[in-house]
């Protein structure tokens, strides 16, 4: 891991950007602490670091005042990394599919995230051990948001990872309730009810699969981007519970 940068916010939260190989980051850590913080990863939609930036600062600043560290990374084929074509590919059937009203078929939703997971897990796994050997960063540690699928695989594969918070506003494989059923670890997850692009029942189906002895559901009404603030509340307080 490297730093390529970094800045002290009107906050006193400290924001460094990194880089892991080729993949950027950012690492935000509280203003001061007495002891190392705990370190929630937050997870995003395939969108790029750029454009997520206001949302995942936002997001960030809010966990510090609980004193948590928070980083994330560049998934991949997103933002400045390298463009992968098959993924491509699979995003520009999304939209035709969503554009001509017809319903999305598993093969695209397949070749749409199976993928991503698949690279962008071992990905979070090898900034997760980077992270944690910064001596400001220490245990325990939780996942924080999207693309679902990818938390989902985090929480069977990573012991370190003690509990998650996860968004349902993607596109879930039907592989993906196999795993669930794998995953123990306390989950809260947010639904928004009416959020276009994302398959309610899919979602529902997804929640019911998972395994864990606790697992929260809290659904709000409204689409995509209409995450009520007191949800983010909720989800503070889980994390609080879990990780301190």
């Amino acid at each position: 891991m490297q730093f390529t940068s970094e800045q002290r916010l009107d906050d006193g939260v400290i924001e460094r950007e990194f880089t892991l190989g080729e993949i950027p980051g950012i690492l935000w850590t509280p203003a001061s602490t007495s002891a190392p913080s705990p370190l929630i990863l937050l997870g995003h939609p395939p969108l790029g670091l750029r454009k997520m930036y206001p949302r995942l600062l936002d997001r960030a600043r809010h966990s510090a005042t609980e004193g948590f560290a928070t980083a994330t990374i560049e998934l991949p084929g997103s933002g400045d990394r390298p463009r992968w074509p098959a993924v491509d590919q699979a995003r520009a059937d999304l939209r035709r599919a969503m554009e001509a009203g017809e319903p999305v078929s598993e093969e695209i939703v397949d070749a749409l995230i199976l993928p991503l997971v698949d690279k962008a897990v071992p990905e979070w796994q090898a900034a997760l051990d980077a992270l944690l050997s910064l001596p400001e960063i220490g245990g325990p540690v939780g996942y924080s948001g999207g693309v679902i699928s990818i938390g989902v695989r985090l929480a069977v594969v990573e012991p370190r990872i003690v509990a998650a918070g996860l968004f349902a506003g993607s596109f879930v494989p039907r592989a993906m309730l196999e795993e669930a059923r794998r995953v123990t670890i306390p989950l809260h997850v947010l639904l928004q009810w009416d959020d276009e692009g994302n398959d309610r029942q899919s979602a529902l189906d997804l929640f019911d699969a998972f395994g864990s002895k606790e697992k929260t559901l809290e659904a709000n009404m409204g689409g995509h981007t209409g995450v009520p603030q007191f949800a983010g509340y909720a989800a503070a307080r889980f994390f609080t519970r879990h990780l301190k």
